[in-house]
């Protein structure tokens, strides 16, 4: 089982479409941040210093899947609950719980690999097998 790690976002009114509801597309935003996050507080180096000692570049989003219950407006707090649902060989499943308070708004889930360039190409990018010490850190 991983770390759950959260994340907090004060909406803007800018977040809001003209009805004052969360525009859809901030909460993949915020889910996105709150992935890196997660990383960042299990201790894990932030990328540009990984890169530097490993190759890695990030995770890349590979697939995502959003599920909206509540709408969120501005002014409030909201809350993204970050943990890793499953690691696999070279992909890891990332599942977020956006809050408000005790109430589920969105849940979302993000399949992301472990990247490095490719050395002979450093314009492309290749999957890696998830580096054991970086899941320890998140376990």
């Amino acid at each position: 089982m991983s770390k759950t790690v959260v994340y907090e976002v004060e909406v803007m009114f800018g977040d809001c479409d003209p009805a004052g509801i969360v525009f859809f597309p901030n909460f993949s935003k915020w889910m996105d941040a709150s992935s890196l996050n997660f990383f960042v507080k299990c201790g894990v180096q932030p990328w540009r210093e990984l890169v530097k000692t490993t190759g890695i570049i990030g995770t890349p989003l590979l697939e995502i899947h959003t599920k909206f219950m509540r709408p969120a407006t501005y002014g409030e707090t909201l809350q993204i609950h970050t943990s890793v649902e499953e690691w696999r060989d070279k992909v890891f499943i990332h599942k977020h719980l956006v809050k408000r308070g005790d109430d589920l708004l969105c849940e979302g889930s993000e399949t992301r690999a472990f990247c490095m360039r490719l050395p002979d190409n450093p314009d492309r990018i290749k999957a890696i097998p998830v580096p054991p010490d970086i899941r320890q850190l998140c376990s």
